[in-house]
């Protein structure tokens, strides 16, 4: 039996709401071929990320639908896409070349800043290099051998598996990784992609949530205290050992303060040593942290499933509140092009200008 994603309440919501404003497509229609249904009010939709691409502003959501903001997060208007299955995860290492991942293993491409969007993997397609790795490695090992069998069997639920992540440190590399140990790797800008779960340690395929990078650096968090490095580009992600067991959400780092590990229940942890050892950081409340970024003046923000937005600067120990306008259960924040933060979640987006950004309390 498969085990249920650990997403957390706003990515569950995504999975199972409506988004305001859309019309009902026919029942009959494959999802991954239906173009995204043109909404009247698609800012309030479910979107699940937002990201930079250059000065614009790109988010995406449920059933397919993408963005763009040219004036910070002030307003936007939604891009022609050629699917409508949820988008998860945004990347765009330069501001035209941009890539999307979701449900059904899709993963999208844009040339265009997120103007338009062209299909160059789905799950069936995954499945078959995930296959076709597993038969390249196979040998007598157990370890091995339940690898093509898993392999084998997923080509029959290749549709049902979401990708949840996806990061690009240059145009032409990249990952995507999601749902049951999902990670495929591109160096030719997604002309071909591969199967890379052995590039780390998760035999018993934990889902992978999210990827950090850094100059050097690659970090991958996800279910049941996985958490994972790489030094080397990618080639090796070796584990990193945590005293919490629970699920990761994302990774961040802070100058001064180090790597920051954060996920279920309010559970964050920092490593000012690479990772060797870990403190608990005290949040205020057991609530799921589900994203982070960080400011101009190098501090960290973080963001949960309750609308909190907590602010850490530079030099600090302590998370201090900063008030949105509008509080939700918030899936993704970016720093605008001006200094603001935009968030989205579950009731679509919201935008703090930079002069209130201002912490008002502890959390």
């Amino acid at each position: 039996m498969k085990r249920p994603l650990m997403l957390g309440r706003a990515a569950l919501l995504a999975l199972a709401t409506w988004p305001v404003g859309f019309a009902i497509a026919a029942p009959t229609t494959d999802p991954l071929s239906r173009p995204a249904e043109m909404a009247r009010h698609p800012e309030t939709g479910v979107l699940l990320a937002v990201t930079r691409a250059g000065d614009r502003l790109v988010a995406v959501g449920e059933r397919g639908i993408v963005l763009l903001s040219d004036d910070n997060g002030a307003s936007w208007r939604q891009a022609k896409v050629p699917t409508s299955v949820t988008l998860t995860a945004l990347s765009f290492p330069t501001p035209k070349a941009g890539w999307a991942v979701g449900h059904a293993g899709l993963i999208l491409r844009s040339d265009d800043g997120g103007e338009s969007w062209t299909r160059v993997l789905d799950g069936k397609q995954g499945a078959a290099l995930e296959l076709e790795a597993a038969k390249a490695a196979a040998t007598d090992e157990p370890a091995a051998q339940r690898r093509l069998r898993d392999a084998t069997q997923a080509v029959d639920a290749s549709l049902d598996n979401p990708l949840l992540d996806v990061c690009f440190l240059t145009p032409e590399h990249g990952f995507a990784i999601g749902a049951y140990g999902a990670i495929f790797e591109t160096r030719d800008a997604g002309q071909h992609w591969q199967s890379r779960r052995d590039a780390l340690d998760n035999p018993r395929g934990k889902h992978l949530y999210r990827l950090y990078a850094t100059a050097d650096r690659y970090y991958i968090a996800g279910e049941q205290g996985a958490l994972f490095e790489s030094s080397d580009d990618g080639a090796r992600f070796q584990t990193l050992t945590t005293p919490y067991r629970g699920t990761y959400f994302g990774v961040a780092e802070q100058t001064d303060a180090g790597l920051i590990a954060y996920g279920l229940r309010g559970n964050a942890l920092q490593s000012g040593d690479g990772g060797a050892s870990w403190q608990t950081l005290d949040l205020g409340q057991a609530i799921t942290v589900t994203a982070a970024t960080s400011l101009p003046d190098r501090s960290l923000v973080l963001v949960d499933e309750a609308g909190r937005v907590l602010r850490r600067r530079r030099g600090e120990s302590a998370f201090h509140a900063v008030k949105p306008p509008q509080s939700f259960s918030f899936t993704s924040v970016v720093v605008a092009a001006d200094g603001g933060l935009v968030l989205a979640g579950v009731r679509g987006l919201t935008r703090i200008a930079p002069a209130n950004l201002e912490t008002a309390s502890t959390p």
